[in-house]
């Protein structure tokens, strides 16, 4: 004789089951714990070398700027320092650069799709001495750099 389960019953049992498989794979699979990045301390007297070097460790780190801008989804770094003062007549190389990272959908490069969050907000949340290291490295890809922290971004 052949025992014959009721429908409701049956279907309990493939979730209860299901779920059992998917937890036993979660506590098989490897946990990557992922720290957030350490603070960077930008003090008053850095040189502009020193501030480049920040900039760059904030782009790398905190600002994940690498995981977009590779040419491929968001345009790459490699001379936007001489070519930010061009993008839009009548706009400086630092206006420019402090645009994009404020308020990024405000001009976008020909090619590419908008979708950058603004630097400043959340998740990001650059403070503006970040905002002012990252525009003096940006400057540095293939330009001369001139924004200390006294520089009045605008925004």
């Amino acid at each position: 004789m052949k025992l014959s389960l009721p429908m409701p019953v049956k279907m309990v049992g493939v979730v209860l089951g299901t779920t059992a498989f998917y937890m036993y794979l979660g506590q098989i699979v490897p946990q990557k714990e992922v720290p957030p990045p350490p603070p960077v301390l930008i003090s008053e007297d850095m040189t502009t070398e020193e501030l480049i070097e920040v900039g760059l460790e904030l782009a790398n780190g905190k600002g994940i700027c690498f995981s977009c801008h590779n040419d491929v989804r968001a345009p790459g770094f490699d001379g936007i320092g001489s070519r930010a003062g061009t993008r839009i007549e009548g706009m400086s190389d630092v206006e420019y650069l402090a645009q994009s990272l404020y308020d990024p959908d405000a001009f976008l490069v020909p090619g590419f799709a908008q979708g950058m969050q603004k630097m400043n907000e959340p998740p990001i949340s650059f403070t503006d001495d970040e905002m002012r290291a990252v525009i003096v490295w940006l400057q540095s890809q293939g330009g001369t750099p001139t924004v200390t922290l006294d520089t009045d971004l605008g925004y």
